[in-house]
Parts: structure tokens; sequence; C-alpha cells
């Protein structure tokens, strides 16, 4: 069995975060249904797990963080540089914010950052991995 990565985010409004992750591209596990959450799937080893402030709590000890404070990059792969500008535009579309870090533009490598409503960062990064293979870079 290949591992998976779910990643729990804490989030202030529940239904915008999945409005926002629904933009994106990710769709919600019909089959998870738990109070005060949403399983957001965006492939079939990595998902992202939304636990409102409340249930984030309820789990941990640890504060929700501020923000505009960033306690973790998050980086997902894309198909193309056309792809990191739609989901770019995806994000500031769903209330996030895009573009919160310098573009990153490189014969190897194409990214955008932006934020979910939250503050959580996400870097939409395309590789040329004919490059990155070669290291011609």
């Amino acid at each position: 069995m290949d591992r998976t990565i779910m990643i729990s985010l804490p989030v202030a409004d529940l239904a915008q975060s999945r409005a926002f992750y629904t933009g994106l591209g990710f769709t919600e596990n019909p089959d998870f249904r738990h109070e005060g959450s949403a399983h957001m799937i965006c492939s079939e080893t990595i998902s992202v797990l939304l636990l409102t402030h409340e249930k984030w709590q309820a789990l941990t000890a640890r504060p929700v963080a501020p923000k505009t404070s960033s306690e973790v990059g998050l980086n997902i792969s894309c198909r193309s540089r056309e792809e990191v500008d739609a989901m770019n535009r995806a994000a500031a579309r769903y209330g996030g914010t895009p573009d919160v870090n310098r573009v990153d533009d490189f014969p190897f490598m194409y990214g955008r950052d932006f934020t979910d409503p939250d503050g959580h960062v996400w870097g939409a990064k395309w590789f040329d991995k004919s490059m990155l293979a070669s290291r011609i870079w």
C-alpha cells in the first residue's frame, strides 16, 4: 500500500474553506461525515482534513496559529505553467490571497504562492523534469 499524506488544517469558517478547496479542484470525501470537519481529496495519496477551531482544539492543546503567520509551506505540483496560473486565480476567486511571495520563474521551475482563507500558504509549482534530471540549471 502506498503511503498517503493527510494534512490537517484548522479553519475559521468550514463552509468557506470547503468552497475554497473545491474551487482549487479538490473533492469532498462523501463517506467522511464528522461534525466540525471536512475531508478534501486532492489525489489518491494526498488529502486535507479541514477542522473548525473548536474541533482542532478538541484534538490538540497546541494553539491555532494566527492568520498572518506561516507554520508550514505546502506545495502542490502542477502539470504546466498555465495550471499554476489557473490555481493562483482560483485561490483569489474563492477567498484566498494570490501571490503572497514573489513568483518563482526559472527555466526549470515556475511557481506562485497563495494562501487559503485562513492564511495557510500553498505553493503551486511546475517543474521541467528533463532539466531537473540533467541538472542543466
